[in-house]
C-alpha cells in the first residue's frame, strides 16, 4: 500500500472509528434515556389516572351514603311512600326532590342520581331525564364490595348527553323493600378530563381498564383489545409487556381493578427514530468533511516528501548545494534546511575523516620511531644499575632501580587496567624516589585489605593522591596513611598531617589540567584521577577532598564493585 493510501486510510479510521464509537454509545445511551423517559411518563400518567378514578369512586361512594343510610332523607322517603293523600304526597315529593337537588348541587362532581327498584325495573326521583334503556346489567363492573357495585367508564344514562361517566349502585336499607338501590353517576366532565390528560402530544397512549379478574371492561382500541376478553399478560401478573404491536403498562388499584396504558410501536419509537435520523445525517456530513481533510492532509504531506526524496538522491551524487522550492509549510521548510545543513556537514566530515586517516598513518610511523626511545632508556638504566652495584654505589643503585621499575610500570602496560597491588608497588617506588630526592624524612603507612589486592582499577589513580600530600606542606614530622578497604565499594583513603588547603585551592586542584601536572614528576595530576574515574565509572565513583589549615588533608576515592567482583564476594 502506498503512503498516499495509508495516510488516507489511517486518517479516515482515526476520524471515523472514534465517531462511530461515540455514535454507538450515544445510541444506546439515548435509547435508554428516551425509553426510561417514556416509561416514567407513562407510569406517572397511569398513577394519576388510577388515583383520579379511585378518588372519583370514593367520592361517589361517600355521596351514595347520604342517599342510602338511615336519616332524614330515608325518613322523608318512607313518609312519601306511605302517604296516599294527593296534595300531601305532592308536597312531600317536592320537599324530597329539593333535598336531593341540594345534595347534587353541593357535589358538582356528580351527574345523574336516582333511586332504582330492581324488581320492577323502575326508577324514581332522578335529577336528570333518564334514558328508557337503563339497566344495571349492561354496565361494566369495576368491583363489588359490601353491597356496592362500581361501574364504568360507560355512557351516561342521562338523556341529555352521551359522555362517559363512572357510577355506583348501592343497596338502600328501606323498610318493606329489599330491591331498592341508589344509582349515582359521576360528572361527565370529570371522566373527560381524565381521558384527555391521558392523551397528550408527548404521550399518545390509549387507555384500557380491567376488572379484578383481568377482563377488559373499557378499551379505547377495541379493535386490538376487545371488551370482555382477558387482557394478555394479566394471568402472569405482568405490569408491562408487548402485545398486538403495542407496548403496554399496567397500574393496579387498591380495589383490584387495573388501568392499562397502551403505546403504539410507531409512537413509542418516533422520538428515537428522529434522533437516529439526525445522527445519521451528521455522520454523512462528518464523513464528507473527513474525506476533504484527508485529501488536504495528503497534499500537505506527500508534496514535501517528494522534495525530501529529491534531496536524498542529490546527496548520493554530488557535494554541491542546490536551492529547493519552499513547501510553504514552516515545519517542512525547517526540516529541509536542516537536511541541507546535515548534508553539508556530512561532506565536511568526509573531508575531515580523510585528513584524519592520513594523519593517523603518519602517527603510526612516528609511534614506531618513538618506541625505540623508552626501550633504549630502560636498557641504559639497567646498565647504570649494574655499574653502580659493581662500584659499591648502593644509594645510587637503589635510586636507579626505583626509577627503572617506575618507568617500566608506566610504559609496560599502557592502555591496560592495573590492580591495587600493582598500584601500591608503583607508589612505593615513587615514594622511594621522593625520599632520596628530598632532605626530610616522612613516615608512610599503607594498610590494604588483602582481598582487594587483585581488584582491577584504572592505572595511576593512587600515585596522584599520595603526590598531593607531598606537595602540600608535609615536613620532617609528617606522615602519610594509605588505607584501602571494602566499604560499599572499594574505598581508597589517603590521610596526611600537612599544612592543609583552602576550599578554593581544592576546587582549583580538581579542575585544573596543567598546574599540578607541572609540579608532579610523572606528569599526572588530581584532575587526571577525576577524569579517569568519570570516564570509566560515571556517577558511580566519587572523589572527595577534606582539608583543614594546619591539621592536614584527607582524600577519599570510592570505586564501585564490578558485577564479577560482587558475585565473587
Amino acid at each position: 500500500m502506498t503512503l498516499k493510501k495509508r495516510i488516507f486510510v489511517i486518517y479516515i479510521l482515526s476520524s471515523m472509528v472514534p465517531f462511530a464509537c461515540i455514535c454507538i454509545i450515544s445510541y444506546y445511551a439515548i435509547n435508554s434515556i428516551l425509553t426510561n423517559k417514556l416509561e416514567s411518563g407513562i407510569q406517572s400518567n397511569l398513577k394519576q389516572v388510577t388515583l383520579s378514578l379511585e378518588n372519583s369512586l370514593s367520592s361517589l361512594n361517600h355521596i351514595s351514603q347520604q342517599f342510602a343510610y338511615e336519616g332524614t332523607i330515608l325518613k322523608e322517603l318512607d313518609e312519601l311512600m306511605r302517604t296516599e293523600e294527593p296534595f300531601r304526597r305532592m308536597k312531600l315529593q317536592h320537599q324530597f326532590k329539593s333535598k336531593l337537588n341540594l345534595i347534587t348541587f353541593t357535589n358538582p362532581e356528580i351527574g345523574l342520581a336516582m333511586y332504582y327498584f330492581e324488581q320492577d325495573q323502575t326508577y324514581q326521583f332522578a335529577n336528570f331525564p333518564v334514558k328508557y334503556s337503563f339497566s344495571s346489567d349492561k354496565l361494566p363492573l369495576f368491583a363489588k364490595s359490601y353491597g356496592i357495585s362500581y361501574y364504568g367508564p360507560h355512557e351516561s344514562f342521562n338523556r341529555l348527553d352521551n359522555e362517559y361517566v363512572l357510577s355506583v349502585l348501592r343497596k338502600v336499607d328501606f323498610p318493606g323493600r329489599d330491591d331498592m338501590y341508589v344509582y349515582i353517576e359521576s360528572g361527565f366532565q370529570l371522566v373527560k378530563n381524565m381521558l384527555d390528560n391521558e392523551h397528550t402530544q408527548n404521550n399518545p397512549s390509549q387507555m384500557i381498564i380491567l376488572d379484578p379478574e383481568g377482563k377488559i371492561i373499557y378499551s379505547e382500541i377495541s379493535h386490538l383489545f376487545k371488551v370482555g376478553k382477558i387482557f394478555p399478560g394479566f394471568a402472569k401478573g405482568s405490569l408491562s409487556g408487548h402485545s398486538n404491536k403495542n407496548y403496554w403498562y399496567r397500574q393496579e388499584s387498591s380495589q383490584g381493578w387495573s388501568v392499562v396504558s397502551a403505546y403504539g410501536e410507531a409512537d413509542f419509537n418516533r422520538e428515537k427514530n428522529r434522533w437516529f435520523l439526525q445522527i445519521s445525517l451528521l455522520s454523512l456530513v462528518s464523513l464528507g468533511v473527513v474525506l476533504i481533510l484527508a485529501w488536504l492532509l495528503w497534499r500537505m504531506v506527500y508534496k514535501p516528501l517528494n522534495l525530501f526524496h529529491k534531496e536524498i538522491r542529490m546527496m548520493t551524487h554530488a557535494e554541491t548545494q542546490v536551492n529547493i522550492k519552499s513547501t510553504k509549510i514552516p515545519e517542512f521548510d525547517s526540516l529541509l534546511r536542516q537536511f541541507q545543513n546535515m548534508k553539508k556537514n556530512i561532506w565536511e566530515m568526509f573531508g575531515e575523516i580523510r585528513e584524519n586517516e592520513k594523519q593517523r598513518v603518519d602517527l603510526e610511523v612516528e609511534k614506531l620511531l618513538y618506541q625505540i626511545n623508552p626501550h633504549f632508556l630502560m636498557n641504559t638504566l639497567d646498565t647504570a644499575h649494574w655499574l653502580a652495584a659493581m662500584n659499591g654505589q648502593h644509594e645510587l643503585d637503589r635510586l636507579i632501580q626505583s626509577v627503572n621499575k617506575l618507568l617500566y610500570y608506566n610504559l609496560g602496560k599502557l592502555g591496560r587496567p592495573s590492580t591495587i597491588e600493582e598500584e601500591i608497588q608503583a607508589t612505593r617506588q615513587y615514594l622511594t624516589l621522593q625520599q632520596i630526592r628530598y632532605d626530610f624524612e616522612f613516615d608512610v603507612r599503607i594498610q590494604v585489605d588483602e582481598a582487594l589486592l587483585k581488584k582491577e582499577v584504572p592505572r595511576f589513580i593512587l600515585q596522584p593522591l599520595v603526590e598531593n600530600s607531598l606537595y602540600h606542606g608535609l615536613d620532617d614530622e609528617g606522615y602519610i596513611l594509605v588505607n584501602v578497604r571494602l566499604n560499599q565499594g572499594v574505598e581508597i583513603a589517603v590521610h596526611d598531617n600537612g599544612a592543609g588547603m583552602s576550599g578554593e585551592h581544592i576546587h582549583k586542584l580538581l579542575s585544573s589540567k596543567t598546574s599540578e601536572q607541572q609540579k608532579s614528576g610523572m606528569g599526572i595530576g588530581m584532575n587526571y584521577v577525576k577524569r579517569t574515574i568519570e570516564s570509566r565509572y560515571g556517577q558511580r565513583a566519587t572523589l572527595e577532598i577534606k582539608s583543614e589549615r594546619g591539621k592536614g588533608t584527607s582524600i577519599f576515592l570510592t570505586l564501585p564493585l564490578e558485577e564479577e567482583d560482587a558475585k565473587h564476594d
